[in-house]
Parts: structure tokens; sequence; C-alpha cells
């Protein structure tokens, strides 16, 4: 019943993400002049992709190969494992299926981003919310696409494996692989799409600013375009895959923990209830995903209204629904008899979590946005020249990790001495993980946010560089500016 619940919510995210990106495309696609800008993009984007994953397929080939070796002749099974060759069989296939299902997402994603920019500067000609809807639907696309497809894939393993009778608590061990998968592929995602993208932007910049004296979206410089297709191949999908990697190396690794606190607490849990507890991770995930989906479609702004209010409201709504869910998943499934205290225990990690990604939300805001202290001590600095303006914005970015620092920490104690105090045995450490569950409870919405801003700078790109309206590019450069932030 769990696992079907779990591919069930997964499938229904994938289809939403699907509407999603029928919603986009079915939008107004602008003039002939913003389609050749917006062409342009596509086609560089698409060329990076190619050539990127063809390279990461055949090294995830050639490792996988290596992972059967070394598991199969080199690895000596520990007492209850299941054989060498079975392990190095079940091990190499989930490796293979997670860099397929994170370049699965990361396609599907970047194909629907790239086509989402010249209809969010098509829909900014007549309406700032309807250009903000489009740039966050298409950026839920890749959000949610990428932690639906993490998901499923666990869950898909995970009930093969079952029906092949293996023991539920030894599932998740074998099928680490999928986790290891969609880290190499994030490995390659985001540096080589990090260093695309700010090889191109610094390129852009040097060559118009600097030595041309040129506006930064100026046709006129051939490296606007590669500037802007750098926007999507490492805020897109580059992000996405590490998103990939984090929520499916966080999914198995809860497991594992909810297979090592059952085991230390034998004659507690019912085997029915021990199956609860290591799924409860990939539950709580599939609730964040409806949770999501909710936040993203509620979004809506006025004329008037800065933009980053109605995307908060949105990640507001997700994160309570994300706390509602995490309080239901935990009475249901982590509630075991004689200890009353663990399921509250429990829900309070997870808001812990969700808690937590807020304030990194807001603390990310702060030192980001134009209209706080930070950004206008590094503009000020920016009058008496480069030299200050770097010295400014060196000691500000050494500023920001503080707050981080503290926050998670903070985190992280608590949840341990939550989980530690709940009545079970050895729980503190699956404390954290419900923590850590919840800090990734909203990612899906985190990713459609982040790849908001990609969507909108390349939207102010066509708008400058087709020459629209001036009125235009003030609405573009709104939501760019909220995109920077994001």
């Amino acid at each position: 019943m769990l696992i079907a619940l779990v591919l069930g919510l997964s499938i229904l995210a994938l289809a939403v993400a699907w509407g999603l990106r029928g919603y986009v495309l079915r939008q107004d696609n602008g003039t002939p002049e913003m389609r050749k800008i917006s062409d342009a993009i596509q086609e560089g984007a698409q060329a990076f992709l190619r050539r990127q994953y063809r390279t990461i397929g055949l090294l995830s080939i050639a490792l996988g190969v290596l992972i059967y070796v070394l598991y199969a002749f080199f690895r000596k099974p520990h007492p209850g494992e299941p054989a060498a060759v079975t392990l190095a069989l079940t091990t190499t296939l989930s490796f293979l299926f997670g860099a397929f299902c994170s370049g699965v997402a990361g396609l599907v994603g970047m194909y629907v981003a790239v086509r989402s920019n010249i209809r969010t500067a098509s829909a900014a000609r007549s309406s700032l919310n309807k250009a903000l809807q489009i740039a966050l639907r298409g950026g839920a696309v890749s959000g949610l696409f990428v932690v639906a497809m993490s998901l499923f894939g666990v869950g898909l393993l995970y009930s093969v494996l079952d029906a092949l009778h293996f023991e539920p608590t030894k599932i998740p061990l074998m099928i680490v692989g999928y986790g290891f998968g969609a880290s190499f592929v994030a490995l390659f995602a985001q540096l080589g799409g990090g260093i695309y993208t700010k090889a191109a932007d610094v390129g852009a910049d040097l060559v118009g600013k600097v030595e041309a004296g040129i506006p930064e979206d100026d046709p006129r410089n051939p490296a606007v375009i590669a500037d802007l297709v750098g926007d999507n191949v490492g805020d897109c999908a580059g992000r996405g895959a590490d998103l990939f990697e984090s929520t499916a190396a966080e999914n198995i690794g809860a497991m594992i923990l909810g297979a090592g606190l059952a085991g230390a607490n034998l004659g507690v849990f019912s085997p029915a209830q021990v199956v609860g507890l290591m799924l409860f991770p990939l539950v709580a995930r599939a609730f964040g995903l409806v949770a999501s989906i909710i936040g993203v479609l509620v979004v809506k702004a006025r004329e008037d209204e800065d933009p980053m209010h109605a995307l908060n409201r949105g990640y507001m709504w997700t994160a309570v629904l994300a706390a509602l869910g995490f309080a239901g998943g935990t009475y249901w499934l982590l509630n075991p008899a004689g200890h009353p205290a663990a399921w509250w225990h429990f829900a309070l990690c997870g808001v812990i979590g969700i808690a937590t990604s807020i304030a990194f939300v807001y603390i990310t805001q702060y030192y980001t946005e134009y209209r706080y202290r930070p950004v206008k001590s590094i503009a000020a600095a920016s009058v008496t020249g480069p030299a200050t303006n770097i010295i400014a914005g060196f000691a500000v970015a050494l500023e920001c990790t503080a707050l981080p620092t503290f926050t998670i920490s903070a985190a992280i104690i608590a949840s341990y001495r939550l989980g530690a105090s709940s009545g079970l045995a050895h729980a503190g450490l699956f404390g954290t993980a419900v923590a850590t569950m919840g800090m990734l409870g909203t990612a899906a919405y985190i990713l459609a946010m982040d790849t908001f801003g990609p969507i909108t700078d390349n939207a102010g790109g066509i708008i400058e560089m087709s020459h629209q309206p001036e009125a235009i590019r003030r609405r573009t450069d709104r939501l760019d500016a909220v995109g920077n932030t994001t």
C-alpha cells in the first residue's frame, strides 16, 4: 500500500509537470525578432547538453562495469547480506538507473526552460502577473520532474526488489547505487554547467562592457547568446542534477537509518511497522511534492506588487502544507505501541527542518536583494572603483555564511535531542535524518524558483535585443531582479 502511494503521487507530480509544460508551450511565442533570439538560445543549450550527456553516458557505463567488478570479485559480503554477484548486479543496475533518471529529468527541465523565456518575454508585453506565472510554471516543470523522478526511481527499485522477495531491511543497502549514479551526473552537470556559465558571463561582460563600451544585452555582442545559454545550463540543468542527487541520497540514507532504528528496537515494531519506518522518507517526500504543486499554482501578483512577495506567498503555502504532511506521516508511520511520544518528537524534527529551509530562504534574500544593506553597501563601494567593489563583495560573502552555519548547527542539535528523547533506542541520528527531509520537503518549489531566474534573465535579454518598448523592459527587469535572488 505504502509503495503504491509513493509511486502514485510521483506519477501524479510527473503528470502535473507535463501539464504545466503544455500550459507554457501554448502561450504566445512573440514576434519574429524575439523568436530569432530565442531559437539561438535553444540551439546553444541543446548543443551543450548533447555533448555533456554523451560524455556522462559513456563514463557512466565504464564506471558501472568497474562497480560490478569490484562488488563481484573484490568485496566479501557481510553476514546476512545477499551473495556477492547479486549485490554487484543490483548496485550496478541501480547506479545506471540513477544516472539515467537524472539525465532525463535534466533534459526535460532544460527543454521547457529554454522555451519558457520567449513566452515570458511575450507575456510581459501585457501583464506582469502573466509573465510571472509563465516563468514560475516553466521552472516548476524542472522542479517537479527532478524531485518526482528521484522519488519514482527509488520507489520503483524498492518495489522490484520487494517483489523478488528480498528482505525489506536489506533493500536500501542494495539500491545505494541509485544515489551514486545521481551524484555522478550531478558532479559533471554542476561543474560543467557552472564553468560554462561563468566563462560565458565574464567573457560577454569583458568584450561588451569593458572593451566595446556597449550595454549588457546588446545584439552587436555575439557572446551575449552564450551568456544567456549559460544561465540555463548552469542554473537549470546543473542545479536540477544537484537537487536530484540530494533528494535521492537523502531518501536512501534515511531508509537505511530507518532499518537500523528498527534493528536497534527489536520487538517494538511489527513487521508492517518496520516497512513503514523505512518508507516514511518516501512518503514524506511525496507529500512535499503535493505541497509544492499547490504552492506553484497559487502564485499570483498584482501589477504594482513586488514579484518576490508573490513567490514568498507560494513558498509559505508549500512549507505549511509540507509541515502538515510531515505531522500526518509521523503519526501514521512512526507511532509504535508503548512509545506515545515518538511520533510527535519526529514530527517536530521535520518542522525544525522546514523552519530551517524557510530561514535559509530569507537569509539568502537579505544578502542578495537590492533593497537591503548588503547589496546597497556593495553598490556604494563601487562608486570609488573596482577594488573597493571586490573588497566589499568579498566581505559580504564571508559575512553571509555565519547565519546559515549557526542555523543548521542548531537544527541538527535540536533534532538529534528530540530523536534521542523519543523513547526509542538510538533514535538521535534518525531524528537528524527526519530534519534533513524537512529541509528538502519544499525542494520542488525551491528548484522552480531557482529555474525562474534564468528564464526571466533570458526574457529580459530577448526584450532588449529585439528592441521592445522600455515599459516592457521595466517589467522584465523587475522579474530579473527577483530571479537573481532566487
